[in-house]
């Protein structure tokens, strides 16, 4: 069995190498999974990771409760190793991080239009999957998170079926605040920080979490995620701010929620509070402003499949992230296009892509490498990438993400409503 533990780790510039591969390939990087602890949360056991590699980083860093894909963003996690959080191309016997291989590739990789713009891959997607909920938090705007180095955070949530096939401990999610909320009120809870529960899960509202469908969440709007696993294209930041003090009984230090906030307002209540997006968390409709449900890209059925938006819209009228559920039936062969480059992740069935294995594996251990994930470039994607499902009784799921503006097409919040492709 192959692991990564027996790679060779490349340094220095990879161009050749990558360069070689994806003409090899037709423009697809295949990837080795990267997982995340988190030391305040409970695993949710829905990974697919192996039971006796939960805590393979060691009991002291906390659980693995994310496997993050085609990722070049650090895990903001104390203690953590030096390249957590960052996924590596396989190619052969040799492994090197994505990081690395946009940095030395360019637009070769990620298209000119988004490299012209950022110079990285500056969007990732994670499985998030937790027993229970955690706190209610939110992620810093992009001002904000200069003040400490960072860039801001915006994120979407799709649930996928397949990794859902229990609800764990609470799978609802709290999400802004009640309308007519103070800041006043607000700034009681922190205040009430040490005295145990403060109180501020009784300023908002909670949603009940349905598997097949998402969200989509701003920066500066409060969320409590619930326990369904959650696969979560965003914004290539790890900021946040927790602005709950107890959850289940377990205590959330003053630390999480000023971690990414400058050392001189790490006290500063007045200031804490004004940090939320006050016109986005009491939104009178929020939820119609904020929730998707899939609408397939065209009426392709009789064709042996379906692609279908599973996040889409835009966050302060801007385009950063998108991503599509492709199902394909068995015994079909597809190509498709798309508009840029993105990371894929199988979670059913097996076949191939462009060729090269494809398949979703029951049990993964933590230093196996796996055949259900892939880097697939902007030529690539433009030119069609070709999948066939090689089962003949189960369907091939593949979920994959794009970066800023890849999808001018895709529909606007609310337009599940009108699908005429049901």
């Amino acid at each position: 069995m192959n692991t990564v533990s027996s790679l060779h780790t490349l340094t220095g510039n990879v161009q050749a190498k990558v360069e070689a591969e994806i003409s090899r390939t037709r423009g697809v990087l295949r990837l080795a999974p990267c997982w995340v602890p988190r030391s305040f949360l409970q695993p949710g056991k829905r990974l697919k990771l192996h039971p006796d590699d939960l805590y393979a980083f060691g009991l002291n860093r906390g659980g693995i409760d994310e496997r993050w894909f085609a990722s070049t963003t650090p895990a903001a996690n104390d203690n953590r190793t030096p390249d957590e959080g960052l996924s590596y191309c396989v190619v052969g016997n040799e492994r090197f991080t994505l990081a690395q291989a946009v940095a030395d590739t360019g637009a070769t990789l990620i298209g000119s239009s988004i490299w012209n713009s950022y110079k990285k891959w500056p969007v990732y997607s994670k499985f998030f999957d937790n027993m229970g909920p955690i706190p209610h938090h939110m992620h810093q705007n992009d001002a904000q998170a200069r003040l400490v180095g960072q860039e801001g955070k915006p994120e979407s949530y799709y649930f996928p079926p397949q990794h859902n096939n229990v609800g764990n401990n609470f799978p609802y999610t709290f999400m802004g605040l009640e309308p007519g909320t103070t800041k006043a009120q607000v700034r009681k809870t922190l205040e009430n920080w040490n005295k145990g529960d403060n109180g501020i899960l009784d300023l908002s509202r909670a949603y009940r979490l349905k598997p097949g469908t998402g969200w989509l969440i701003p920066p500066c709007v409060l969320h409590a995620p619930g326990s369904l696993c959650t696969y979560e294209p965003q914004w290539g930041s790890d900021v946040f701010g927790m602005y709950q003090s107890l959850v289940e009984g377990r205590e959330v230090p003053w630390n999480l929620l000023v971690k990414d906030m400058p050392a001189e307002k790490h006290h500063d209540l007045d200031w804490i509070v004004e940090q939320l997006d006050w016109e986005g968390n009491l939104d009178e409709n929020f939820k119609d402003n904020h929730y998707l449900e899939p609408v397939p890209v065209a009426d392709t059925r009789s064709e042996g499949f379906v692609d279908r938006w599973i996040v889409y819209g835009t966050v302060h009228g801007k385009q950063l992230f998108t991503s599509k559920e492709l199902t394909i039936d068995p015994g079909t062969k597809v190509t498709i296009k798309d508009g840029g480059a993105y990371g894929l992740i199988c979670v059913q069935g097996f076949g191939t892509i462009n060729g090269l294995p494809l398949n979703s594996p029951k049990l993964i251990r933590f230093h196996e490498l796996t055949e259900d994930e892939v880097f697939v470039t902007a030529d690539g994607a433009a030119a069609g990438i070709t999948f066939e499902n090689k089962s003949e009784t189960e369907p091939l799921v593949c979920l994959r993400y794009f970066g800023p503006d890849a999808n001018p097409g895709a529909p606007k919040i609310g337009a599940y409503r009108q699908n005429s492709f049901a």
